[in-house]
């Protein structure tokens, strides 16, 4: 929490102020003040970031109910086995050592991720404690209040006293429920959430660039089984513009392919998995999504030392041919198992030569990152259901749908994507439609699926050497001009293909929204939707391509007008006192 000094100055600056100043912005349930000068950070493009992020809370409440019932009707059995095992007379004293639970270990069954969420086991499920720990102008934390019946507290934190003072005028703004339910601190959020420690069943970062300051102390202030939701808008550090800052600030190393934005989203998965491994944690991802221009991650964290032990295991580096598209995942360690024991040892590798295969061009090599499954297939269903049964309090019904559509038909356990343009432009050759490629790798045995991260993206389980040999088939069809015998498409094609491929349709080739022509990729709902300035930046013309010249016009002669008063004023005292 802030001093008391410092909530007293916010409390005695909060003078009653002129609607006039203000802007009115409604967003789903909630409205919020927002000042003409760019005093506190808003932007419109984050409705389909908050919209997601309340049909995940929805869905993770609703699942904690699920354990919580499935953990007392587990409590409510073994007790009334007991009463049987002691009117029987039999004694039970090893029996129950044999069922005990060791706290913080997952299940004896070995489901992991149905472990409860901490301090709810016994008796009544308590409201989730919500923490938004970047909180501006508090429409996130409002809409959380609003909507989302189930939640008990709301705390909304942040370090800037404009913000603060936002957040509390808008919390009034909105009622009682609001007012009972959102509290807004002035203090650093990493503090706060260090000296809370596992108090909040639900973490929400969204900060304005990385949020890799903060994973440490958020971390460590999720309950046992609780959420994490977290968003990362440096993209293009991500992305493999500076490779270098990405690993100072993530632990790991970009490549940039053209699946550079689904490894943005694995780079963060690893990143939170290493700063949770550090206090016995570990996480579990329910779903990842790349949206506009940004990356939003849904974890939970559990605590297990022995469940740990496992995170070498779902982390890969990455090899990229220089000269054509393939790439192979190098895991980090493996295991052996013998009898009942289980040993953790380094991974196998190399798992490529020094020069590719394919064409005989070098490799870069990044990460690590994760390479497990970055949704839970069961939580996508369950949150797409939850969307389309309550679409009219989705302003961004038609887009968090369609992402979530598509997420719902990706490969889970096929980390990473191919092009088909990219495979076609290293060859020189025309483009097969995505469906007659889709079929050829399907009649070779292999599985195939589209992507959310790109419209053009296609993941499978093919190897590479197969991919190739459907490329060399599909050029015996559709020749292609002679190139330099030093070129990577020249290599790839002088090599016969040991596989023939098959390019009847096969009837998987579309997935079930492409049947129905359910829309999966809608274009931005209005011009200059992107990322905005940072609060308090003064306007000037350099912001017409992420602002509009409209917008920026209106700014600039408003800032005019103001200019000009303060003169007006002056020359009417000077005429009056002449």
């Amino acid at each position: 929490m802030g001093s008391v000094e410092e909530h007293e100055q916010i409390n005695k600056t909060q003078q009653p102020f002129d609607l006039n100043d203000y802007t009115i912005i409604k967003e789903g349930e909630a409205e919020i003040l927002m000042h003409k000068k760019n005093q506190v950070f808003y932007n419109k493009a984050q409705v389909n970031n908050r919209d997601m992020s309340i049909a995940v809370l929805r869905t993770f409440i609703s699942k904690c109910k699920e354990e919580h019932e499935a953990l007392m009707a587990k409590r409510m059995n073994k007790a009334s086995k007991k009463e049987n095992h002691s009117s029987n007379g039999i004694s039970n004293g090893e029996h129950e050592a044999s069922e005990e639970i060791p706290e913080g270990e997952p299940c004896s069954n070995g489901d992991e991720h149905e472990k409860p969420v901490e301090g709810k086991v016994q008796g009544q499920l308590k409201p989730p404690r919500v923490l938004e720990a970047l909180s501006a102008s508090g429409l996130r934390a409002l809409r959380y209040a609003r909507e989302v019946e189930e939640i008990g507290q709301v705390v909304a934190l942040d370090n800037d006293k404009a913000s603060v003072e936002a957040c509390r005028r808008n919390i009034k703004f909105n009622g009682a429920v609001a007012s009972a339910k959102v509290e807004s601190n002035l203090v650093d959020a990493r503090v706060y959430m260090m000296t809370h420690p596992k108090e909040f069943d639900v973490v929400d970062l969204d900060p304005y660039g990385s949020p890799s300051v903060f994973l440490d102390s958020a971390v460590q202030s999720i309950a046992d089984g609780g959420l994490l939701m977290c968003t990362a808008t440096d993209m293009a550090v991500l992305c493999g513009s500076n490779g270098e800052v990405c690993y100072s600030k993530y632990g790991s190393y970009p490549l940039r392919g053209k699946y550079c934005h689904e490894m943005a989203l694995r780079i963060v998965l690893a990143c939170i998995e290493s700063h949770a491994n550090r206090y016995k944690r570990y996480i579990v991802p329910v779903l990842s999504v790349q949206m506009d221009f940004y990356v939003r991650v849904f974890v939970r964290v559990y605590t297990s030392a022995s469940a740990m032990k496992n995170t070498p295991l779902k982390l890969s580096y990455v090899y990229q041919c220089v000269g054509c598209d393939s790439f192979h995942l190098q895991p980090i360690g493996r295991t052996v198992s013998k009898n009942t024991s289980v040993r953790y040892l380094p991974g196998f590798g190399p798992v490529v030569p020094q020069e590719c295969s394919d064409c005989g061009k070098k490799y870069n090599m990044g990460g690590p990152i994760w390479s497990d499954p970055i949704h839970d297939q069961d939580w996508v269903a369950s949150i797409l259901s939850n969307v389309k049964a309550m679409k009219h309090r989705y302003p961004a019904f038609g887009r968090i749908s369609a992402v979530l559509t598509t997420i719902s038909e990706e490969l889970p356990d096929v980390p990473l994507f191919l092009s088909l343009h990219n495979l076609c432009g290293t060859l020189k050759c025309t483009s097969p439609s995505a469906v007659i490629f889709r079929s050829a790798v399907i009649n070779a045995g292999y599985r195939i699926s589209g992507t959310h991260v790109n419209p053009l993206g296609l993941k499978s389980d093919a190897p590479m050497d197969v991919i190739w040999d459907i490329m060399r088939c599909w050029v015996k069809n559709h020749p292609v001009k002679e190139q330099s015998s030093d070129q990577s498409g020249s290599v790839i094609l002088a090599k016969e293909p040991v596989l023939q491929a098959n390019f009847a349709r096969a009837v998987a080739s579309l997935s079930k929204a492409q049947a129905k022509k359910v829309a999966r990729f809608l274009p931005n709902p209005e011009r200059h939707w992107g990322p905005k300035l940072r609060a308090g930046r003064t306007i000037t013309s350099k912001h017409v391509s992420l602002l509009g010249a409209d917008a920026v016009n209106e700014i600039l002669n408003n800032n005019e007008q103001e200019a000009e008063e303060p003169q007006m004023k002056r020359q009417k005292t000077e005429d009056l006192s002449s």
